[in-house]
């Protein structure tokens, strides 16, 4: 019988997470003050309470209209250098209370100059305050620059990215709606990233299905993949002992394709039905390349350690498949081969281990 890990004894493991927006997880509290210093008058509330109750509802409600204002509101706070900074260090410090030791966090510098900020200043606030929260807090994080798919930045995006890769910086992204807005549509960033070895990720296959995946692989040449659910898609007779891939199931397995999966997140915008129902159950168990995130802290009121605890008891996995799920992560981090080799073998596998041991030894 497996073991099942607790929340408790979850948040003490060394974990790894690789899709998190910084302006999907700042503090409410934080959001109040902020909203108070520069004179943004639109909050919901003024209330950190509030607030939380406030993005809580929105984010549950099935519209993607209020989903969407949800964003609104953390990236109007989000306009000077002050904020970016406090917000960065913030993140970092909540996530290595959450026990993680190495995070990429994503964010698009081009939300965040309404104030006046260029975007070399945006880059260099939330530098600093992820700098300092690794010094304090003893956590590395990588920042990921995004570019939205609905605007036409990405080629300086990813310029940017290149500029500071030796800064902090690991990587490139794009986001926003799938629809509409296919990743080949920003074709020329990615081949410049490929011509300057740079890495990057592409949201692809949550609110879109397999041509967003096909897409994303084959003509942009991405590293990962931010989601890619649906994915299941190309899988037929899933109940059945042997389930079938189709060929693009199986490139993705074979190439060990990375899938940034955020099971909250999945199931508010509508791409999973429930924990139990997500695809990232027959996807660890046909040993895809499976990552476990957070998407948006504040707005699916997650943390990484929440999100193992709803996989262990949905699907009854112990500390063998949270250590899979983190090693996964890890070698898919977008740093290099021998700091990941370093956190695998010298953080990651001996934290784990040293759980399993108290989780199964005898009692008496």
């Amino acid at each position: 019988m497996t073991i099942q890990p607790t929340l408790d004894d979850i948040r003490r493991a060394p974990k790894v997470l690789l899709h998190d927006h910084l302006d999907g997880g700042l503090r409410p509290d934080t959001i109040v003050d902020l909203a108070r210093e520069s004179g943004y008058d639109a909050l919901p509330s003024t209330e950190a309470d509030g607030l939380r109750s406030w993005f809580a509802e929105a984010s549950d409600s099935g519209s993607l209209e209020r989903y969407l204002e949800t964003f609104t509101h953390t990236v109007g706070v989000m306009q000077s250098a002050e904020a970016l900074e406090r917000v960065a260090y913030e993140c970092a410090e909540d996530l290595a209370e959450d026990g993680i030791v190495y995070a990429e966090v994503r964010y698009a510098p081009e939300q965040h100059t309404e104030g006046g900020l260029t975007l070399e200043q945006v880059v260099e606030a939330v530098l600093r305050g992820f700098a300092e929260a690794g010094r304090r807090h003893g956590i590395r994080v990588g920042t990921l620059l995004t570019a939205m798919r609905h605007q036409a930045r990405s080629r300086e995006i990813a310029e940017l990215s290149v500029r500071y890769r030796d800064a902090g910086v690991v990587g490139f992204d794009i986001a926003g709606a799938e629809a509409g807005y296919p990743p080949t549509r920003h074709l020329d960033a990615f081949e410049y990233l490929q011509r300057e070895n740079a890495h990057f990720t592409i949201h692809a296959g949550e609110a879109f299905g397999l041509p967003s995946i096909w897409q994303a692989i084959q003509w942009c040449g991405a590293d990962r993949l931010g989601h890619g659910v649906r994915i299941v898609d190309d899988i037929t007779e899933r109940e059945t002992e042997v389930p079938q891939l189709g060929r693009l199931a199986a490139y993705v397995r074979d190439k060990r394709i990375p899938l940034e999966m955020c099971p909250t997140s999945n199931i508010q915008t509508g791409a999973a039905k429930s924990i139990a129902e997500h695809p990232i159950g027959l996807l660890r168990r046909l040993y895809f390349r499976v990552t476990v995130n957070t998407d948006n802290r504040l707005m699916s009121g997650t943390s990484l350690s929440e999100e193992f605890a709803k996989l262990a008891e949905a699907f009854d996995y112990g500390w063998d498949d949270l250590q899979w799920f983190t090693v996964n992560a890890m070698k898919s981090a977008f740093i290099s081969f021998d700091e990941r080799l370093e956190l695998i073998n010298g953080v990651i596998k001996p934290g784990f281990a040293q759980l399993k041991w108290r989780g199964d030894r005898p009692v008496g």
